[in-house]
């Protein structure tokens, strides 16, 4: 019988400053979040980070929205 759960190994260091590297370059980093966040051969500690981070892209894009939104608002009402 086939042992169902998967023993996966901690990350590095080295992983990690690897996957920090690759974040800072543009675009790539959204495409690579998009790899990492819902690809099937990914570390789950990576994919789970990875989800967060678009979870929280999406976040600040949606509050930065609002707030200008709000700006728009105030200076539109002024005239």
């Amino acid at each position: 019988m086939e042992n169902e759960t998967t023993q996966y190994k901690p990350m590095s260091i080295g992983d990690w400053i690897i996957t920090f590297l690759i974040t800072i370059i543009p675009i790539v980093n959204i495409v690579m979040l998009f790899v990492w966040g819902f690809g099937s051969n990914t570390q789950p500690s990576k994919a789970n980070w990875a989800k967060a981070t678009l979870l929280w892209i999406v976040i600040i894009i949606v509050l930065y929205f609002l707030f200008f939104a709000a700006i728009i608002g105030t200076i539109g009402s002024s005239f």
